[in-house]
């Protein structure tokens, strides 16, 4: 005897295209997943709040305490730690209790190479092709074309920060080429 099924008894979906669907959905999920780790890859992490600035670290990774690093180091001492981008940055240090509100990219303006400061000349002096530049960053021999670049010094709550500088250079008068 057969039965007769009413429109309300068969599902609107039949078994082939459900499947389907579920093929779909697992192939795409599958994929997704995949690409995920991708495309994090090419954006960039967040660096912080607007205007908060990078905590400068030191050697050790760890963040940069006026206290300590003033305790540890002599006026006129230029000390690289990590700046923004992670690019190696000097602070000066201006007083017993205080560091200057600059800091200066170490990076030379020429080829690249990290410019060690020379206490003793009173300047930087690039090792790979001789540049040289005053106390404060300002080329003052080539072959590099610019000066270093600077970045705002910032201390709160004893943690020493710094955040790019916008403003006029003040060693030139002329705007940052590095903005």
């Amino acid at each position: 005897m057969a039965q007769a099924y009413s429109s309300a008894d068969v599902p609107s979906m039949g078994r082939r295209q459900f499947m389907n669907l579920l093929t779909f959905g697992s192939a795409t999920g599958v994929a997704l997943g995949a690409l995920y780790p991708v495309v994090r890859y090419f954006i960039p992490p967040s660096s912080g709040g607007a205007g908060g600035g990078v905590s400068a670290k030191d050697a050790l990774g760890n963040d940069v305490l006026l206290s300590k690093f003033t305790a540890e180091h002599n006026v006129g001492d230029r000390v690289l730690v990590q700046g923004l981008k992670g690019d190696p940055t000097y602070l000066v240090m201006q007083g017993e209790s205080a560091i200057a509100d600059y800091g200066l990219n170490a990076v030379c303006t020429h080829l690249g190479c990290v410019v060690p400061w020379n206490a003793s000349e009173d300047k930087f002096i690039c090792p790979c092709h001789g540049s040289q530049y005053n106390n404060e960053g300002k080329v003052v021999r080539g072959p590099a074309p610019l000066s270093l670049a600077l970045a705002h010094v910032d201390v709160a709550d004893d943690k020493v920060s710094l955040t790019p500088w916008k403003e006029t250079d003040f060693r030139d008068g002329e705007s940052p080429w590095w903005s």
